[in-house]
């Protein structure tokens, strides 16, 4: 071992536990890593793939300190940073296993070569406008899609072909790279929570779904911000000049595409103009501040609360509908055109939906007569009483007895129906008299039939109906915090410490010595009180003793390690 790992050992020994798992947590420690003492600790951090792993990590000005450092010239300012991940001793000299591995890297310059952005012009904001209100609403559309079904992933974590085709077909945009930047956008915010290789809605997807548009665009706004990486933000909380993104993690081979992936979200958030000028809204997320949606209402449409309803059966809204009456009309008719005035069609089976989901035909008459501005024509009327009588004539329940899901109907032509679907054939449903049973939970089966335009409803235990609930995400779980996370570890090595870290130390030189067979100097002390060294080509190590062949009497020597003073490599000057 070098010097400069037991260096770096003693100061790993004199840290705060607290910081001892911050330095493991950014170095990437597994914590179940087997070291036994602080020497193991400051070898393995000084390993080439652990170096290789952290390096490619360091911001900028991190990255340019430790080139100036290996240099031999003054680090500056990043310093301290660099001693806290334990890439300088604590004398500020460069360990040589962080030399070599900054010597096959590009030099860094400290310049980012970036500005203040320039703020962009109305036209020029009113197209980022345009292209922050239809982001917001494309992702609501893929947040209900994700709440009737969970988006499935790939392996890499973006939605494959089929489910694309899926989306497409419910009127999202024909663009691969868009959905997965909406997506992930959506992720940030907490929206949609990765669940075994799926997206689903989270509960706070759900409530932000029934925000107002600028309400919505703003906790966006707080979500990518949140998640981006520690290199782009500032000390206030906002982020560095996006000119400057793409060179802030020079020696990463992967940064340039994740900046780029990065720029092109602030893009559709309207943060960001494509000519690269700074929109006048994205200034107080930029400096840390609350997201102030007041200059970007300015540019796009006003939302409505009111509709028309046509005899045809459908509706008419005369701008962006508020989210909150969008969301509950979408779930009683099927919105055929999304735009600054979007329309809706009302059928027997969107409306046998909206009662399977909880609507009663009192409670959509009443909520279609307070939004519409022409009333509820007679024909929608005759529609909802015909899909009010049908409804409930599917009924879902659990067998308190056997605790299997029961499916009944009066019709024993629609049960024969139910039994012979090939889109249920995977609920498994088996004829039992009257009935059809199955072990697929209720909730499911149900959701099942529903989708199959089947007029079902959920039955409880006594023969009322339930009002139906999506399944949304399980909360986000809890974080471990570092400390707790390498608390086994950090007593470890502190255990192992001891009181002698000299003898420690030395047993620890004469251990490796022993597995290289290497040649060294030892300082021996003699029975007078004087000493003396030999030159020692080291054959083993044990038992509280050093053994080697002595180059200059070529005879086998046996030394006490309580006797040992000092070693040396040979060539090097004693100190």
């Amino acid at each position: 071992m070098s010097t400069h790992a037991r260096l770096i050992a003693e100061a790993l020994s004199a840290r705060a536990d607290v910081d001892l798992a911050q330095l493991f947590d950014r170095r990437e420690v597994r914590p179940d890593v087997p070291w036994d003492d602080f020497f193991d600790a400051a070898e393995g951090l000084l390993d080439a793939a652990s170096l290789g792993r952290i390096l490619p990590r360091l911001t900028r000005a991190e990255a340019a300190a430790l080139s100036r450092a290996a240099r031999g010239e003054d680090p500056g300012d990043p310093a301290a940073s660099l001693e806290a991940l334990a890439l300088l001793s604590p004398s500020g000299s460069v360990p040589p296993p962080v030399a070599t591995a900054v010597a096959a890297r590009e030099d860094v310059s400290d310049d980012a070569g970036t500005s203040a952005p320039a703020p962009a012009d109305a036209d020029v904001s009113a197209r980022a406008a345009e292209r922050a209100f239809t982001s917001v609403a494309t992702l609501a559309d893929a947040l209900l899609l994700a709440e009737e079904t969970p988006l499935t992933l790939l392996a890499g974590g973006t939605v494959g072909l089929s489910e694309r085709r899926r989306l497409i077909e419910r009127g999202l945009p024909d663009d691969a790279a868009l959905l997965d930047d909406l997506l992930t956008l959506g992720a940030a915010a907490g929206l949609l929570r990765p669940t075994d290789r799926s997206l689903r809605l989270s509960p706070e997807g759900a409530a932000w779904l029934r925000l107002p548009g600028p309400r919505r665009w703003s906790a966006l706004v707080e979500g990518f911000r949140a998640a981006l990486p520690a290199a782009l933000r500032t000390e206030a909380g906002g982020w560095i000049p996006i000119a400057g993104w793409a060179g802030e993690h020079p020696w990463d081979p992967s940064w340039p595409a994740r900046a780029e992936g990065l720029l092109r979200e602030a893009r559709l958030l309207g943060l960001v103009a494509d000519t690269g000028e700074e929109t006048p809204w994205a200034t107080a997320a930029r400096r840390g501040e609350s997201p102030d949606p007041a200059a970007l209402a300015g540019f796009v449409p006003a939302e409505v609360d009111r509709i028309f309803l046509q005899n045809d059966l459908t509706a008419i809204a005369p701008g962006p509908l508020l989210p909150a009456l969008d969301l509950r009309l979408r779930g009683m008719a099927a919105r055929e055109s999304a735009s600054q005035a979007s329309s809706y069609r009302f059928t027997a089976d969107t409306l046998s939906g909206a009662l399977s989901a909880g609507e009663t035909a009192e409670g959509i008459t009443a909520f279609l007569e307070g939004i519409s501005l022409t009333g509820v024509p007679q024909p929608l009327r005759y529609l909802l009483a015909q899909s009010a009588a049908r409804h409930g004539q599917v009924r879902v329940s659990t067998d308190a007895d056997s605790g299997r899901t029961r499916v009944r109907a009066d019709d024993p032509h629609l049960l024969q129906a139910i039994g012979i679907d090939q889109a249920l054939r995977p609920l498994g449903l088996v004829r039992e008299e009257d009935s059809l049973t199955t072990r697929v939970n209720r909730d499911t089966v149900f959701w099942a039939l529903s989708d199959e335009h089947y007029p079902a409803a959920l039955v409880d235990r006594d023969g009322g109906v339930e009002r139906p609930l999506r399944t949304l995400a399980d909360p986000a779980p809890v974080l471990r915090p570092a400390t707790e996370s390498y608390a086994t570890l950090i007593a470890r090595l502190r255990d192992a410490r001891g009181v002698d870290a000299e003898t420690a130390w030395l047993e620890r030189e004469l251990e490796h010595a022993a597995k290289q067979r290497a040649v060294i100097a030892v300082e021996v002390a003699m029975p007078d009180g004087s000493s003396r060294e030999l030159v020692l080509e080291v054959t083993g190590f044990g038992g509280g003793r050093l053994r080697g062949r002595d180059r200059a009497g070529d005879v086998e020597r046996t030394l006490p390690i309580r006797s040992i003073r000092a070693t040396r490599p040979v060539g090097a000057s004693p100190e």
